[in-house]
């Protein structure tokens, strides 16, 4: 009996403990609002009104309102904009010229960037992370993507 408990403790032990599941609440909102918040806030125009003039808001260093989980995912897998927050985040390993996306330097400073984009990618579901433009993203690509609340 000793012998059986010593060997199921050993097994547990070896096996990977279970990883947290990743939230848009717990972890990336307060990545967001920290390293992204200053130009996608509440303040920042709508995905609209930015098209309508993206010149004018870039020069005020202001994107697109990005300020609620709605707002944020329609970057992931709306219809006009699929795919974009995971181009403009990635480090360029994804990217076909090994470019990172503009908004990657962002993330944080050096390994702390590094983390972030992990997390986004944890979030977004790894194998739904892409680079690929919105008319080229297939409804597989899409049903991919967690990005769970």
């Amino acid at each position: 009996m000793k012998k059986l408990l010593t060997g199921l403790f050993v097994l547990a032990a070896a096996l990977p403990a279970q990883a947290e599941e990743i939230t848009y609440a717990k972890h990336i909102k307060p990545v967001w609002e920290d390293q992204c918040g200053r130009c996608h806030d509440s303040s920042a125009p709508t995905y609209e009104v930015y098209m309508a003039d993206p010149k004018k808001y870039d020069a005020d260093d202001k994107g697109p309102r990005m300020d609620t989980y709605e707002t944020l995912v329609f970057f992931l897998n709306g219809e006009k904009e699929a795919g974009a927050l995971m181009r403009r985040l990635d480090d360029g390993a994804n990217a076909k010229d090994g470019q990172a996306g503009n908004m990657y330097r962002h993330l944080g400073r050096s390994e702390k960037r590094k983390e972030n984009l992990q997390l986004f990618k944890k979030w977004v579901g790894e194998d739904a992370w892409t680079t690929k433009k919105t008319a080229e993203l297939t409804k597989d690509d899409l049903q991919k993507i967690k990005a769970p609340r």
